[in-house]
């Protein structure tokens, strides 16, 4: 499992991408090796999505009668979805770039997009918890939310020029295939698995 340090190294190095500084691509180990460590990056937002959990709990709980109880099965459903949420996207990115001739650049993406999602796990997880204390402020928060999502796009469609140019078409559908599908399977699952605060 990468260490914290190599985690914030590999991180900076995304950083660097999205500023538009190809440096960033040599503070990423881009070997098979480095493919396969990448999907450490599950483990390393675990912390952070705990705390979105929790607050789905709570929002779960709202919406349910009294008494209403869960228990590790609600988690365990949970991170189901997490893990379809991570490895799906990851799966369309393949047949686009199948589709654009573009598999030598597949793994590399595959390590950008698994280490990029550490910061943004822990940013949504600060966001969670401040929806979790009695703190108030709803429409502030929600405008936070959106300006998250707002983000991640930006970060996204920064770190797809590095890799593949000048190409719009190419990028924005990289783009979407990493975010759409998310937010349209999201909530059916959430039916599906019981979790779903309705």
């Amino acid at each position: 499992m990468p260490s914290y340090a190599e985690v914030r190294f590999y991180v900076s190095g995304i950083w660097l991408l999205i500023k538009g500084d190809e440096q960033g691509f040599k503070q990423l180990d881009l070997s098979d090796r480095g493919l396969l460590r990448s999907f450490w990056a599950f483990v390393w937002c675990l912390p952070a999505m705990f705390v979105t959990w929790a607050w789905w709990r709570m929002m779960f709980l709202q919406a349910m009668p009294p008494g209403t109880k869960t228990g590790g099965l609600f988690f365990f459903r949970l991170g189901m979805l997490e893990a379809i949420d991570w490895i799906l996207p990851l799966i369309l990115v393949g047949i686009v770039c199948a589709l654009f001739g573009l598999g030598q650049k597949f793994p590399t993406m595959v390590i950008v997009v698994n280490w990029l999602s550490v910061p943004f796990a822990y940013a949504y997880a600060v966001l969670a918890a401040a929806f979790i204390l009695p703190i108030g402020m709803t429409g502030f928060l929600a405008l936070l939310h959106l300006s998250l999502l707002v983000a991640v796009v930006v970060a996204l469609t920064r770190v797809m020029h590095m890799l593949c140019g000048p190409q719009p078409l190419l990028v924005t559908a990289l783009v979407m295939v990493l975010i759409v599908p998310d937010m349209l399977l999201s909530e059916v699952l959430q039916r599906f698995l019981g979790v779903y605060p309705s």
